[in-house]
Order: structure tokens, then sequence, then C-alpha cells
């Protein structure tokens, strides 16, 4: 999904440690409200660290379509552990992510907010959702697929902002092959929102106090 395969060097050095630091702030918010709330017991933590490796794991599975894309798990989580606990997993996920040459080391902070937007986003529909229905696969659906959408347009708007170094084409010609690959990402979106719902609406059933929880994280 969205998420940017560049090496690194693809971004100046300037954006490149401008993505980070807004990308360290806005997990400094996280830790600080975590920290703040005092309510993460034993069970989020849990949940975070099988979130954690799933989430990395199927960052490593490429689906064969245009050159190969994946699913990120970014809704799910950010449905099952919110946001702040949510910006902690795709920190550790980025990070490892680019240990193992899954995008470069200078693109952690810029991949972490594209994935930070989407489960952020994700998790705020899906709790905005219930007053309009109580159906768990279709809020969880609805949230991953607009939450990925706005991932993408994140994706998008980071690189047209930050421009790709040794690239001489125009804007135009960037936004138009970017849009390409959002529309792609979108399509695989569909299946990544029916995973999501399917599981969400199974621990709604079996373990309805996990998503409870995530409202404190």
């Amino acid at each position: 999904m969205a998420h940017i395969h560049l090496e690194d060097g693809s971004f100046t050095i300037f954006w490149a440690i401008t993505w980070w630091l807004v990308a360290i702030a806005v997990i400094s918010l996280s830790i600080i409200w975590l920290r703040k709330i005092k309510k993460v017991d034993g069970r989020i933590i849990t949940v975070a660290g099988l979130c954690t490796a799933a989430a990395f794991a199927i960052f490593q599975i490429s689906i064969p379509i245009a050159g190969g894309v994946h699913l990120n798990l970014t809704p799910l989580i950010g449905i099952l552990t919110g946001p702040a606990v949510g910006s902690l997993i795709v920190l550790i996920v980025n990070i490892f992510s680019a240990a193992i040459g899954h995008g470069g080391w200078g693109l952690i902070g810029a991949n972490c907010l594209i994935n930070i937007s989407e489960l952020t986003s994700a998790y705020f529909i899906y709790k905005g959702m219930e007053r309009l229905t109580k159906s768990v696969f279709t809020r969880a659906g609805v949230a991953t697929l607009l939450g990925l959408f706005i991932g993408n347009v994140a994706m998008i708007a980071i690189i047209l902002i930050s421009g790709i170094q040794g690239v001489n084409q125009s804007k135009a010609d960037i936004l138009w092959g970017l849009s390409l690959i959002a529309g792609i990402n979108m399509m695989v979106a569909v299946i990544e929102a029916a995973v999501t719902g399917y599981v969400i609406s199974y621990i709604s059933r079996v373990r309805p106090d996990m998503l409870k929880e995530a409202l404190y994280a």
C-alpha cells in the first residue's frame, strides 16, 4: 500500500531530516499521551506486539501487481490499538523494514507519517461510524478504504513536496505516475478492507473488550 519504496538519496538531506523531525514530534506526542492517560495495561501491550509482528511480516509479502505491492495492516493496527500505540508500532515496523532493505533509512520518517495518517484516520472513521451502522464489518471495511486513501494522498504529497533527486520529470508528470500507483494501491486496498473487516468482526464477537481498550490508546 502507500509506502515510499525509494532508496536513500532519493530525497535531499533537508527533506529526509525534515520528515524525520516531523515524525519524531508526532511520535513524541503519542508517548506523552500514553504517559498521561496511564491506562495502557498488559493486554494492549500484548496486542501491540502481535500487531507489530504481523505488520512486519505482511510488509515483506509482495503481491505481483505492477512491480509489486503489499498490504499494510495499518488500519487494523489503528482500530485495535489506537493512534498513540499504533504510531509506535509503525515506527518499529519501518525501522525493521529498512534494516532488510524495504525502504531507505532516510525515508523512515516520511513512511512513518504516511502510516500514521492511515491508522489514525481509520481509527477515527471506525469510531465515528458507530452511529451510522452497527455492522462492525462495514465500519472496519470503510475505515480501511478511507484510511488507505488518505495514506496514498499523504504519500503523493510528501514526494511532490520533497522532489526526487536525479529525476528530470515535471511535477505534473510525477503526479500522473504517482496517481497511477495510488490507483493500483486502492484496488489492493479492497482486499485489505475485506481482511480487516473479517478480523475486526471476529474479534468483536470473541473479545469485544480488545476494541474498547483501543479508545484509551
